[in-house]
């Protein structure tokens, strides 16, 4: 924005509605967001009037550039699981598709993104800082990044549990040793037959509680390893089907996935 237009939105009320000139909304922007490590929470938190002070429309990135942009931020952010969906670039018309099992987000070249749900949210950032030059976008991984159902496994944490169920016995075989020593010398003078079976039951339920934990931690493992399959089954990575809540997306031939599309 020229100088002379800053004059005249400083003679206007601020872009805050509070009568704020757009010059003292912007200095007080740059003192409250650190811009060198300017992220998605940094995003959510900007009111619509700070993202306009803050930067200039004309300097934003658009076109099959911001596209690029933006799908390799996506790639990335899903290979890294901070968001679960399937990303797809279309060329007829050009735009970037992200879906889940129950929401979505279309993102065009002019930076318009539309959708429903917690990828639309996901992404809404995403295209924020792809749009702006001083933003280094990640390089996208290649190939698929969502595994196959059938390839999930039931779940990590192993070594943990093997740990756990170490101590759990060592817990138990002790208690039992105590026990049996304390009913094998009850009624002898000077032993403490008493003190070691209190011992000796405590230990015991040190490990049934143990074993209760190993028990508890393979079966949550289980079950978000079977629901994590269904997402994916969900989203069509076993028939290559889409959700029928996404919009219509034709290709470029009219008869299927155009040279332009790539999956993730």
């Amino acid at each position: 924005m020229s100088d002379a237009e800053d004059e005249r939105a400083g003679d206007s009320p601020g872009a805050d509605g509070d009568g704020e000139s757009l010059q003292a909304l912007r200095e007080r922007v740059e003192a409250e967001y650190d811009f060198e490590n300017f992220g998605p929470a940094d995003m959510a938190e900007m009111s619509a009037d700070e993202w306009e002070a803050a930067f200039d429309p004309d300097t934003w990135i658009t076109g099959a550039e911001l596209l690029d942009r933006v799908e390799a931020d996506l790639r990335s952010r899903v290979a890294d699981r901070d968001v679960f969906a399937r990303v797809e670039r279309h060329g007829d018309p050009p735009r970037v598709l992200a879906y889940s099992e129950s929401s979505y987000a279309l993102v065009y070249p002019d930076g318009s993104v539309e959708g429903e749900g917690t990828v639309l949210r996901d992404v809404k950032p995403t295209v924020a800082l792809a749009s702006m030059e001083s933003y280094d976008v990640p390089d996208a991984p290649e190939g698929q990044l969502l595994p196959e159902p059938g390839e999930v496994p039931e779940g990590g944490g192993e070594l943990g549990n093997t740990v756990l169920q170490v101590i759990a016995v060592a817990q138990g075989i002790a208690g039992l040793v105590l026990l049996g020593a304390g009913v094998l010398n009850y009624g002898t003078t000077g032993s403490n037959a008493v003190g070691m079976a209190v011992a000796g039951l405590a230990f015991l339920a040190v490990a049934v509680v143990l074993l209760m934990v190993i028990v508890n931690a393979r079966l949550s493992d289980k079950f978000r390893a079977e629901e994590y399959r269904e997402r994916l089954r969900a989203i069509g990575l076993e028939d290559g089907e889409r959700p029928d809540f996404l919009p219509p997306l034709e290709a470029d031939d009219g008869s299927g996935p155009n040279d332009g599309e790539r999956e993730a």
